[in-house]
């Protein structure tokens, strides 16, 4: 069905009025669309990564590349969503500066075109179909105490995964 405004009423999860461009510390989630397993897999409370895990983790480490004003603290791929704190350290000229969303929309596209390539190279006959989640959870981080447990969230949660899953809840199917 396509998009109708009077119908439907989608809000945004952003803070009104917030300016997402200006110095500060954000918290960011991206998941798999149908939260599918891309990334690899836990295997005794560690991440092991698949080889799209990998270039997960080469593309987040490209931000800094890209946009040298950006800090990258703790980050964590795990098989179907990635956890990271981007730190935007300095206002650039204001016709440079981007904001979190055109971040994560540059890392979404990045690993998504990296891994397609990586996909159709290995797999001719396959469809790899949508990759991402149509949108990312934000969350700014206002204090240090909040940066420091964040920080240890993101750290812990490969050794968390199993508690969190549920004991009936089967993971999507494998696109490899």
């Amino acid at each position: 069905m396509k998009f109708n405004p009077k119908i439907h009423h989608r809000r945004s999860i952003r803070l009104r009025g917030y300016d997402y461009s200006q110095k500060g510390a954000y918290f960011i989630t991206i998941v798999t669309h149908h939260r599918r397993y891309l990334f690899g897999e836990i295997q005794c409370d560690q991440m092991i990564l698949s080889p799209v895990g990998q270039i997960a983790v080469e593309e987040w480490l490209n931000l800094r590349v890209r946009w040298p004003h950006l800090d990258l603290g703790a980050f964590q791929v795990m098989p179907d969503h990635i956890h990271g704190i981007i730190v935007i350290t300095d206002k650039v000229h204001a016709s440079e500066a981007p904001t979190i969303g055109s971040i994560v929309g540059a890392y979404k596209s990045r690993v998504a075109t990296q891994s397609l390539k990586w996909f159709v190279a290995r797999y001719p006959n396959k469809r790899l179909g949508k990759f991402w989640h149509r949108d990312y959870y934000e969350h700014i981080i206002r204090n240090e105490r909040a940066y420091r447990a964040i920080s240890q969230y993101i750290f812990n949660n490969p050794a968390n995964w199993k508690k969190r899953r549920f004991s009936h809840w089967n993971p999507p199917a494998n696109p490899f």
